[in-house]
């Protein structure tokens, strides 16, 4: 009995420092995901054709579903500060936008 209970506490035990071992990676992997979010912004009227991050108006399911180049109101992610210098020959700035935007008539 004595053996079994060695093994089972063994078991327990390397069982819980393998948990605790993940947790540091773990916790890097997302502070990592979340510190490059934070680098990027959403920019609306830049990505082309089917390429959009997301958004892109009703009855899409998100990435990938806009239907033309530049659309208004599907965005990508640029780099922070970068939207507002991007070239949307459909904007009525003639840049990517912060914000969707119904495009112009060409």
């Amino acid at each position: 009995m004595n053996k079994t209970m060695t093994a089972a506490s063994l078991a327990v035990a390397f069982g819980a420092a393998m948990s605790i071992a993940a947790a540091p990676v773990s916790a890097a992997s997302h502070g990592g995901a979340m510190k490059a979010e934070t680098e990027k912004e959403k920019c609306y009227g830049v990505a082309m054709k089917g390429k959009n991050d997301c958004k892109a108006g009703a009855g899409t399911s998100c990435a990938g579903t806009s239907k033309m180049d530049y659309q208004g109101n599907a965005w990508s992610y640029v780099p922070k500060g970068t939207c507002e210098k991007t070239a949307s020959p459909t904007s009525a700035s003639g840049k990517g936008q912060l914000a969707e935007f119904k495009e112009k008539k060409a």
